[in-house]
C-alpha cells in the first residue's frame, strides 16, 4: 500500500510541477490496467465511516437525489443506492468511470466524467445528500476551495452534505499528499452557505489508525 502511495505522489508531483494539478488521476487510473490494488484508496467495499454513519443515522439519505464526489470505484455510490437514493456518481478520471459501469454493470447508478473543481451548472441546487471522502484532502489547497464551492453549489435547500477525510491540527505538519484537513479547511463550507450540524472527530478502526473529521453539513436557505 505504501508503494502505492509513493507511486501516486510522484505522479501527482510531476502533473503539479507540469501545471496540471488534477491531471495525475487518470493515468493512475489507467495505468493501474484493472489491478485495484495499485489505487492506493480502493478498499473494494463501501467506505466503513460512510457505513457505519448510515447505521447510526438510519432516517438520513433515504430518499431522494444523491451525489458522490470523486466516486474512484464506485463502492459508495452503490451503498446509497441501496438505500434508494436516485445516485449521480462522478470522478475526473475516465478510466475510473469505465471502471464502474463494468464493474456494477446494470446498476442504477448514473456515473459521469466530471471535474470537482469545474462541475456542470446543471448539477447545482439539485441534490439532497452530497457525499464527499478523501478528494478534498489530495487537493492543493487553492484547488480545495474552489472544489468546496461548486460540492457547495449542488445542494438543494435542505440538503445535507456528508464529508469526510484525514483531520489535523492547524499547526501541525500538513505532511505527504494525501493532506490532512484542519477545521479551518472545513470552515470553507460555512463561508459558501452551508451550516455544520454535526463535527465529529475521531480516530478510525485501521490497523494504524488515522484521526479523522466526519462532518455533516445542510443549507437551509
Amino acid at each position: 500500500m505504501e508503494d502505492n502511495r509513493s507511486a501516486a505522489r510522484e505522479l501527482m508531483s510531476k502533473h503539479v510541477q507540469a501545471g496540471d494539478p488534477t491531471g495525475w488521476f487518470e493515468p493512475l487510473y489507467a495505468t493501474a490496467a484493472g489491478d485495484s490494488a495499485r489505487i492506493p484508496w480502493a478498499d473494494m467495499r463501501p467506505n466503513p465511516n460512510l457505513a457505519n454513519w448510515l447505521e447510526g443515522n438510519p432516517s438520513s439519505a433515504r430518499s431522494g437525489k444523491a451525489l458522490v464526489v470523486g466516486c474512484g470505484l464506485g463502492d459508495d455510490a452503490e451503498a446509497l443506492a441501496a438505500r434508494g437514493l436516485s445516485v449521480t456518481a462522478f470522478d475526473i478520471s475516465a478510466t475510473a468511470i469505465d471502471w464502474c459501469r463494468r464493474r456494477f454493470h446494470g446498476s442504477i447508478v448514473d456515473y459521469q466524467v466530471a471535474d470537482a473543481c469545474n462541475l456542470p451548472a446543471n448539477w447545482f441546487d439539485v441534490y439532497d445528500f452530497v457525499f464527499e471522502a478523501y478528494t478534498l484532502q489530495v487537493l492543493p489547497r487553492e484547488l480545495r476551495m474552489r472544489a468546496c464551492d461548486q460540492i457547495a453549489r449542488c445542494l438543494r435547500a435542505a440538503g445535507q452534505l456528508l464529508l469526510i477525510a484525514r483531520a489535523r491540527e492547524y499547526h501541525e505538519p500538513e505532511g505527504n499528499m494525501p493532506w490532512p484537513l484542519t477545521r479551518a479547511d472545513l470552515s470553507e463550507f460555512e463561508r459558501k452557505g452551508l451550516k455544520l450540524v454535526r463535527l465529529e472527530d475521531f480516530l478510525d478502526s485501521e490497523e494504524t489508525p488515522v484521526r479523522r473529521f466526519r462532518a455533516l453539513y445542510a443549507r437551509y436557505t
